[in-house]
């Protein structure tokens, strides 16, 4: 049952701030039941029982983390086809897609359980005591990481499940051992409480205190102000625009006591298209990169909206080939009537570029209700491109620019010139990707992912997956806000010297009695260190 309630401190309450409804982008009718906005004390209230919960939380043990995050996947589970058939009404997307993200979701807090099992994610460092070393004996000094305290997650609007209250974000705070708040997007709101609802339930059954994890909705920016500037919050995440994450990333930085905001923020994705590879194989790279350009209507951060090619026949086969794949795509529906209007007011000012000419575009919109919109492919030369910065601005959706260039000088000069990125894509043969040491050097400066001869869209959660990369792609390139390794953001490194050894963290003891890998004097090992 959803109510529109807030969560706070382990009570559902009603918002003290006004009532809004969602609406169902497929249709642009309102959807039941009305919801509400959190007041900005009720806003201190969630934060305050977070930071009430911090020191208790980060005394947990590493099983009992990882049970609670066992517990998270299964309680989500039990909501069954509510959840999946809610996220359709909210979102636009198929039942079947809300599906697949319920199952990412779930497997993902899986994923961080197994992880925090391991404690690889501690980075124990232990060097004992030389006492008669000379010049100076050594004290004893023992490293590991703990958690940073409570996390404000701001729900993004195209993973209301992936990204939103149980998501990347929330799962990696919780596996460090931080207390969550969630500022639910507002698009799908009956979503974000179903999820609540879910993890409600494996807090109380953990036997966790209250505040370990909160739900707040607010309208505007006023309420996700009030919390990254509240004292207690110690660390942001956020997936959105770039102009949002400045917004949070300069509150932040503006504090008495400055806080990170791992922000993942605007990124066109570039696709490098090397002339061997398209000689041999222009249409079926024409295919796949129409198919990676209108998945979910373009509604991914990794979406390819630059395309880099030096100009030759084969170009020109590639983009017959595009074309008339995506005279086939048919008109999708976006997330929100905002994201619809940002689009068509992004692709008309794309088109509108001296030297832009449209390559080829999906379905008309025509007569279908709700927020949608017609995928396009631009083309532009390179000195056009260059000379132009606004080219180089994310539109959000199934829209992409070709970059046409004389040669292989002017190619690097554009992808020299472009920003940071999540993902950069090359499409080569073997022999030629062998011989481009240089477009290879630039990429590795400017994105955060590498990919050939595949497409970005789709981002794996494992051990390995980088998503993050130099600004505007993210405030922090050194971070990833997918993957195990995205624990790290809410992690702080502390080092006890001479202390106490019956005192110290269970992690830290000589007896180890968590058997976590340690690297005790140099050597990597689980084994007890000698008293």
């Amino acid at each position: 049952m959803i109510t529109g309630q807030q969560l706070i401190n382990g009570q559902w309450v009603q918002g003290e701030a006004g009532q809004y409804q969602a609406v169902n982008p497929a249709t642009a009718a309102f959807i039941e039941p009305v919801m509400s906005y959190a007041s900005k004390a009720q806003v201190q209230q969630a934060v305050a029982a977070a930071a009430a919960a911090a020191p208790v939380f980060a005394a947990t043990t590493l099983k009992q983390r990882a049970e609670f995050l066992e517990l998270c996947a299964e309680e989500i589970m039990a909501l069954g086809d509510a959840l999946p058939e809610r996220v359709a009404q909210e979102t636009g997307y198929p039942k079947a897609r809300a599906e697949g993200e319920r199952a990412r979701t779930v497997n993902q807090l899986r994923l961080f359980a197994s992880s925090i099992r391991s404690g690889e994610y501690l980075n124990i460092r232990i060097d004992t005591a030389l006492p008669d070393r000379q010049p100076l004996p050594r004290p004893d000094l023992r490293y590991t990481n703990q958690p940073i305290g409570p996390v404000v997650v701001f729900g993004a609007s195209n993973f209301p499940l992936a990204f939103s209250v149980a998501g990347g974000d929330t799962a990696a705070a919780l596996a460090a051992g931080c207390p969550v708040i969630v500022k639910g997007h507002n698009s799908h709101p009956g979503t974000c409480e179903l999820v609540a609802h879910a993890l409600h339930k494996a807090v109380q059954k953990s036997s966790l205190p209250a505040g370990v994890f909160s739900l707040i909705m607010g309208a505007g920016r006023e309420v996700g102000a009030e919390l990254v500037v509240a004292p207690e919050v110690k660390a942001v995440g956020f997936t959105g625009s770039l102009a949002g994450g400045m917004a949070l990333f300069q509150l932040a930085n503006n504090r008495p006591e400055p806080i990170p905001v791992f922000a993942e923020m605007g990124s066109v994705n570039p696709v490098v298209l090397l002339p061997e590879a398209l000689e041999q194989n222009a249409e079926a790279i024409a295919a796949g990169f129409v198919g990676s350009l209108t998945l979910g209507v373009g509604q991914f951060c990794v979406n390819p909206g630059v395309a880099v090619a030096i100009q030759s026949p084969a170009l020109d086969r590639f983009c017959r080939a595009a074309s008339a794949a995506l005279a086939k795509v048919p008109a999708g529906v976006m997330l929100n009537e905002g994201i619809a209007a940002a689009y068509q007011k992004g692709t008309a000012h794309l088109s509108a570029q001296t030297g832009v000419e449209l390559v080829g575009s999906g379905e008309a919109v025509g007569d279908k209700a709700g927020f949608c919109t017609q995928a396009k492919l631009f083309k532009v030369t390179a000195e056009a491109f260059l000379a132009n910065p606004h080219l180089q601005e994310e539109v959000f959706g199934h829209v992409s620019v070709l970059v046409s260039c004389a040669d292989q000088a002017q190619l690097l000069a554009v992808v020299r010139a472009l920003k940071g990125q999540l993902t950069g894509t090359v499409q080569a043969t073997a022999a030629e990707l062998a011989t481009q040491t240089e477009l290879i050097s630039l990429l590795r400066q400017k994105v955060g992912r590498l990919v050939v001869n595949n497409f970005p869209t789709g981002v794996e959660v494992c051990d390995a997956m980088m998503h993050g990369g130099p600004f505007p792609a993210a405030t922090d390139a050194r971070f990833t806000s997918v993957g195990t390794a995205s624990i790290a953001r809410f992690v702080r490194p502390i080092c006890f010297q001479n202390y106490p050894p019956e005192l110290l963290p269970p992690e830290l003891q000589n007896a180890n009695p968590w058997r976590v890998p340690r690297l005790v004097n140099g050597v990597k090992t689980s084994a007890a260190v000698d008293a």
